[in-house]
């Protein structure tokens, strides 16, 4: 069972350090994107209406153990501030005499925000006995801990997994609602039930196949990791992203959907470019025709084509639940977006539950200009649902179970 805030008592006067993920991306050294930031707002205006002594925690990109100003949380305070309408102090470390001054400083229902939690190696280390002096280090600094990092309950870092051993702790209400709608989607869902994968590698949702292919209806499949089903279909697909280690295993899902009576579906037809760029050339032919355009075998695919969308999203719109996690093609380019684009438009328009599993998928709805409040749930973790779903323990909500 989830310890949950609801459970914790009285947080009046009390240090609490709130672990979030605010991994998000900078530009011009301004948040681009918030929707992590939004996402762990109720808790932290619960925390701090409950009169907590908040200190907030995080990571940002891969500063590979040391300091780098390119990876600063500074830029996330700020924007955290603008979105509570209330000071939050930015604290220029997470561990040593500033940060517990800061914290010392703080009364109850004001927030400080840390220095990137990564610019120590001990956060994200291999081995545990380094994580757990880090994560002492930083208990120093807190009365209770509350984990909402749903992004990284996956990882057994010392700030997700060994710090909440060392103090009293809790979950936070996004990783509630987090683990309420995956529960949903592994739990009797509402039939038909359909899932969309996309994104670049197989390699990365092999796991989530396998554990989900009985459980569903259908499964469509496009985005780069479908020109190595293609492939293993005997497909020529040009200098399309090809992962050949993986033929055999989706040769196994093929024959193994056949068996279950789910409908794998791939599109019908690709954009095939002249290169990876976004003024690329490129020409709309069948799947499996790919190298009959006039770039021959140099041609690569970006997207599904547009027969492939109108196939998928009217397979989605025919559905009670979707759950949805990688983009169609190269959504970062216009010519080569059109298929997320459909995608996203047909989980707005489901007749139940849509859930977009974070990650890239989460990006390219917010880029694309959908409204959030459109779909049933935009999770912040795509690799944590991912490993949600295809059943994995995941070591930072284990920590958080009684």
């Amino acid at each position: 069972m989830l310890r949950t805030i609801h459970q914790a008592g009285n947080f009046r006067n009390k240090a609490v350090i709130l672990r979030c993920d605010f991994n998000v991306p900078l530009s011009d050294g301004r948040v681009s994107d918030d929707g992590r930031i939004r996402a762990a707002l109720p808790t932290i205006e619960f925390l701090t209406n409950a009169g907590a002594k908040l200190v907030i925690i995080s990571h940002l990109g891969r500063p590979d153990g040391s300091p780098a100003p390119k990876y600063s949380l500074k830029p996330v305070a700020e924007r955290l501030s603008e979105l509570l309408g209330k000071p939050v102090r930015f604290v220029s470390e997470a561990i040593g005499p500033i940060a517990s001054k800061a914290v010392s400083d703080l009364q109850g229902g004001e927030l400080a925000l840390l220095e990137n939690l990564r610019f120590d190696p001990r956060e994200a280390s291999k081995n545990p006995n380094e994580r757990n002096v880090y994560a002492s280090e930083l208990a120093l600094l807190g009365d209770i801990y509350v984990g909402d990092g749903f992004g990284v309950v996956h990882r057994e870092q010392a700030s997700v997994f060994e710090l909440a051993k060392l103090l009293p702790s809790y979950a936070g209400l996004l990783i509630e609602s987090e683990l309420k709608v995956l529960e949903d989607l592994t739990i009797s869902p509402t039939r038909p039930y359909t899932v969309v994968l996309g994104g670049s590698k197989v390699s990365d949702k092999l796991g989530v196949i396998q554990h989900l292919l009985p459980k569903v209806d259908r499964l469509l499949i496009g985005g780069g990791m479908l020109f190595s089903f293609l492939a293993a279909k005997g497909l020529k697909i040009g200098k399309s992203l090809l992962e050949e280690d993986q033929l055999t295993s989706i040769q196994g899902f093929l024959s193994e959907a056949d068996r279950l009576g789910v409908s794998l579906v791939l599109p019908e037809d690709v954009v095939v470019a002249s290169k990876f760029a976004p003024d690329a050339d490129f020409e709309v032919v069948g799947a499996d025709a790919i190298e009959s355009t006039r770039f021959g075998s140099e041609g690569i695919g970006l997207d599904i084509g547009p027969r492939g969308a109108e196939l998928f999203s009217s397979i989605i719109k025919d559905s009670k639940t979707v759950f949805w996690n990688g983009p169609m093609g190269v959504f970062e380019f216009d010519h080569f977006a059109q298929g997320t684009r459909s995608v996203a438009q047909a989980m707005t328009e489901v007749d139940g539950i849509s859930v977009v599993g974070g990650g890239d998928s989460a990006a390219a709805v917010r880029k694309l200009g959908f409204s959030e409040n459109a779909f049933t749930h935009i999770s912040t973790g795509g690799g944590a649902s991912l490993e949600f779903l295809e059943g994995k323990l995941l070591p930072g909500l284990e920590v958080l179970n009684d």
